[in-house]
């Protein structure tokens, strides 16, 4: 199972909206015969790709999956059907699939033919890799990840606007990574105006994010980076203010997106529909305040360079939430901390 799991991890990134899957195949001596994982939405699956390798091998043999088979018919045909005629003996699970098409579903279509089924096996780091599929799948929404940079004493920037930079180019270059790995990126019309920033992977996706400009009134720029999508897609969310005259002079590129809110939530339910699982708020204090009190945010990623910018009129990662009890404040669950040079990148989860 440890081994189905890291070939899972090779696809981080990829398979959106689909799971991270993969999975190995063994003859009936215990013998590695057969390995794969997913790639990505309509490709062959982490089973099928083992099996294929596995051959005539896998008769009377075992299959360790990380992710319950699925039973039902999608861009792909259902996986159990193809254990079934394979000849297994035996199917190791790590966790239940989640989808109602599939949840339980899956594992009981191969009990009811016969097969040996074990679950549970590394649940949790199973359940770990696919916790933002999960996520989608439960609430209808992408697991959303905030993350700022920021000094010492808590401020983002200067009272002038200028950031650039405060962290250093480790913490960058850990930003790149983490955009490859989210299927879009969001900001708010205030960092596209002040920052005009281009928000791809710098080439570590094999396919870039989806850049978001989330904008209330639509009082943006007529020129951006942004507004350039050969390397990149772009889509404009706004809310009913928006003065969509704006895009009499924008060049055909990006996409537009009319909501009838400007509420966090309803933009994520839309990229769930797009088939996003993770997203990557990399906005200013005001949307960032807003995607949180909306239950938006589910991950915390901060960057602390160790500068002093003093000021009380400083630029601060977030707007006041109305607290007035340290017992009311958001608490978070610390989850890593490593060193960026001489910066430090905290992880925690909400």
């Amino acid at each position: 199972m440890r081994r189905a799991i890291q070939l899972a991890l090779l696809a981080e990134g990829r398979t959106s909206p689909n799971p991270l899957v993969g999975a190995v195949v063994l003859d009936s001596s215990g013998s590695l015969v057969g390995e794969g994982f997913h790639t990505g939405a309509g490709n062959p699956h982490a089973e099928i790709e083992a099996l294929a390798k596995a051959g005539e091998k896998s008769v009377n043999g075992t299959i360790v999956v990380t992710l319950e088979p699925c039973c039902h018919e999608g861009l792909t045909p259902p996986c159990t059907e193809a254990l079934i005629k394979a000849g297994l003996k035996r199917v190791v699970v790590g966790m239940v699939d989640p989808d109602p098409r599939v949840s339980g579903n899956g594992i009981s279509r191969l009990k009811d033919s016969g097969l040996e089924v074990i679950e549970g096996v590394l649940q949790q780091e199973c359940e770990s890799i696919n916790r933002e599929f999960s996520f989608r799948v439960r609430h209808g929404r992408p697991w959303g990840i905030l993350k700022w940079a920021m000094s010492l004493d808590g401020r983002i920037g200067l009272p002038n606007g200028c950031s650039k930079w405060i962290s250093n180019s480790f913490s960058r270059d850990s930003v790149h990574k983490i955009r490859s790995k989210c299927d879009a990126v969001i900001v708010g019309g205030g960092t596209v105006r002040l920052d005009n920033p281009l928000l791809t992977s710098r080439g570590k996706a094999n396919s870039e994010p989806l850049r978001v400009v989330f904008s209330r009134t639509l009082d943006l720029p007529e020129s951006s980076k942004l507004w350039d999508t050969k390397i990149a897609k772009t889509l404009i969310a706004y809310g009913p203010d928006g003065n969509e005259s704006f895009f009499s002079d924008l060049p055909d590129g990006p996409e537009k997106l009319r909501l009838n809110s400007d509420d966090p939530s309803e933009l994520l339910s839309s990229l769930s529909k797009k088939g996003c699982n993770k997203i990557l708020w990399e906005c200013g204090p005001l949307l960032a305040t807003s995607a949180i009190e909306a239950n938006c945010v589910q991950e915390l990623v901060v960057f602390v360079a160790p500068k002093l910018l003093g000021g009380e009129t400083a630029m601060c990662p977030l707007n006041s939430f109305g607290f007035e009890s340290i017992d009311s404040t958001y608490k978070l669950q610390h989850s890593f901390l490593e060193r960026k040079g001489e910066d430090l990148s905290w992880s925690l989860l909400f």
